[in-house]
């Protein structure tokens, strides 16, 4: 059973569909690739890892007063978001991201 698994992961990493479908995943070596993972997977977490607590009190705070739609969802995106503080596997995947973006 270990075999066939290890053959089946093998024929679909040899595939040249998975390879050009992992190079379409690449971010662009450009400015805009590199910022892109820091601005919107690197920096959220680091945020939520210092932050997170006090983020989602406010939030928590804000539904107890809140009187309209987009607030009370506004409120509950912030709980959703913050509540577990931040995720070392989200940081490390970007991280990995940007390494991969370089080679």
């Amino acid at each position: 059973m270990h075999r066939k698994i290890k053959a089946k992961a093998q024929l679909i990493a040899k595939n040249p569909a998975t390879k050009k479908a992992l190079m379409s995943m690449k971010p662009a070596k450009t400015i805009w690739g590199f910022v892109g993972v820091i601005v919107f997977i690197i920096v959220p977490e680091i945020v939520a890892f210092i932050w997170g607590s006090e983020i989602t009190q406010y939030a928590k705070e804000g539904l107890l007063i809140t009187s309209s739609f987009m607030e009370r969802q506004y409120y509950n995106l912030l709980v959703m978001l913050f509540e577990d503080g931040g995720s070392w596997f989200n940081l490390i995947l970007g991280f990995a991201l940007l390494v991969w973006l370089f080679f």
